[in-house]
């Protein structure tokens, strides 16, 4: 973020990656919602972005190239962000992504940290992402996964972020690669509050539990257990199924919001009348232990 005046400042963000779904275009409006959600957690508004594209020419149509970018437009014309030009690489896999520039005034930024003691924590998007796509990419995901956490990816955050706006919230954060147990950590991590999630509250995308219990979990959940275990505690009657989703690197993830208690209902109330019906309230803020996850 760079502050332009006191009522101004712009924030800048990056993000692009490997294609995670099979379909052109519907990889490119993943990719393109992503992206944009670094700019809904803070409180602003993205304006423009440009595309950012690694291409392997030599043994890839170019037609595919062009439904990946068709998919990236549509999606940010859903979002009311103009495409202002972009560059393109030759590598060896196909990546797709966005630089974002947004608007913001400095004294409404949300911030990924904040919580204080009494907040309730909304998750608006169930978690299995990259579970799910670890499945895909084998061959063995039940469709009903993959066509749910598809249509979860697909999801912009906007709707959500401009009812927090309106809203007295205390922190913000997307939940992406490091999972929301990685994402959560960065929101208590050296503060003087803890958190708790009550873990049959978290939503889960369709067979995500199913496929962790048989092995099918990306890398990155590893390395975000690994990340972040040293804060977090989890109860005993925790199952490890639910436990790997908690770890699970998400793609195109939702918010996680703290906000007062009094005001939670309210707020997720709201969220469900926008159509977005598997955001939940999935824990609270607590005094002890400080700096630490407890799940119960």
């Amino acid at each position: 973020m760079y502050k332009l005046r006191d009522d101004l400042a712009i924030v800048q963000t990056v993000d692009f990656f490997t294609p995670i779904v099979d379909d052109p275009y519907t990889f490119g409006q993943i990719a393109v919602a992503n992206a944009l959600s670094d700019v809904y957690a803070m409180g602003s508004s993205p304006l423009t972005a440009m595309n950012i594209v690694c291409f392997p020419i030599g043994t890839m149509q170019l037609s595919v190239l062009e439904t990946v970018l068709a998919g990236g437009l549509d999606k940010l014309a859903e979002a009311g962000v103009t495409l202002v030009g972009g560059h393109s690489v030759e590598d060896k896999e196909l990546k797709y992504g966005l630089s974002v520039t947004g608007i913001v005034d400095p004294r409404a930024v949300i911030r990924n940290r904040g919580a204080r003691v009494g907040d309730r924590l909304i998750l608006t998007k169930p978690l299995g992402t990259g579970i799910i796509s670890t499945a895909l990419k084998a061959g063995v995901a039940p469709e009903v996964a993959v066509e749910q956490a598809t249509r979860c990816m697909l999801m912009l955050n906007r709707s959500p972020a401009e009812l927090m706006r309106r809203t007295q919230v205390h922190a913000c954060t997307d939940v992406t690669g490091f999972g929301l147990l990685g994402h959560a950590c960065e929101m208590i991590e050296g503060s003087n509050v803890g958190m708790a999630i009550w873990g049959s509250s978290v939503p889960c995308l369709v067979g995500a539990r199913d496929l962790a219990e048989i092995g099918f979990l990306p890398g990155g959940l590893h390395r975000n257990r690994s990340y972040a275990e040293h804060m977090v505690s989890l109860d005993s009657r925790v199952p490890q199924s639910l436990a790997d989703v908690l770890y699970d690197p998400q793609t195109s993830g939702g918010l996680l919001i703290s906000l007062p208690g009094e005001l939670a209902e309210g707020l997720l109330e709201q969220i469900h009348g926008e159509g977005i019906v598997d955001a939940s309230i999935i824990g609270e803020i607590i005094p002890e232990p400080r700096g630490r996850i407890v799940v119960v």
